[in-house]
């Protein structure tokens, strides 16, 4: 894993087709928890606690038929395996897609939920958001097209998270 996927002082908006107006709390269904409520669970009890490449293992390795009590070694394997692979970012995330919650990422690339119909959100959100395209391939082979370069308010960089359907 020698490539940082994280993103640094950057908020992932809501898509433009998100179908909400104010963001959901997911839920499970058919009694397992999905992507979404695996990662809402995991950013909603410790924000700012979790780097973006955190939360794409945890969620992958909760969705595992795996034992609860893996090894520090066993559990170090298989993020480095995972890892090994490309991966899509958080900007495909069900949460900014589906939910209405935006994802914001400090300067030490650890994320907070941010509600879209927040104060915190709007602000941020204002006239500065990127519809990178350009990036849009890079990112969902794993490249989170991250640079720390300062832009927005609060010096936040805004990127929409990525549609759901194709316009």
């Amino acid at each position: 894993m020698s490539e940082d996927l994280d993103y640094y002082s950057t908020l992932i908006a809501v898509a433009d087709d998100c179908p909400v107006t104010a963001a959901e709390v997911p839920r499970a269904r058919g009694g397992k928890p999905t992507v979404a409520v695996l990662q809402y669970e995991l950013l909603s009890g410790a924000p700012y606690g979790l780097t973006q490449e955190d939360v794409l293992f945890e969620t992958w390795l909760r969705r595992q038929d795996l034992p609860a009590d893996l090894s520090g070694a066993r559990r170090a394997e298989l993020r480095k395996e995972f890892f090994s692979r490309p991966q899509a970012c958080l900007r495909s995330s069900p949460l900014a897609k589906r939910y209405g919650w935006g994802l914001l990422f400090d300067r030490d690339g650890r994320i907070a939920l941010c509600p879209m119909e927040s104060e915190e959100y709007r602000r941020l959100v204002g006239d500065t958001v990127e519809d990178a395209v350009g990036d849009a391939v890079e990112d969902a082979v794993g490249g989170a097209g991250n640079g720390r370069a300062e832009a927005g308010n609060d010096g936040v960089r805004v990127l929409k998270a990525f549609r759901s359907r194709r316009s």
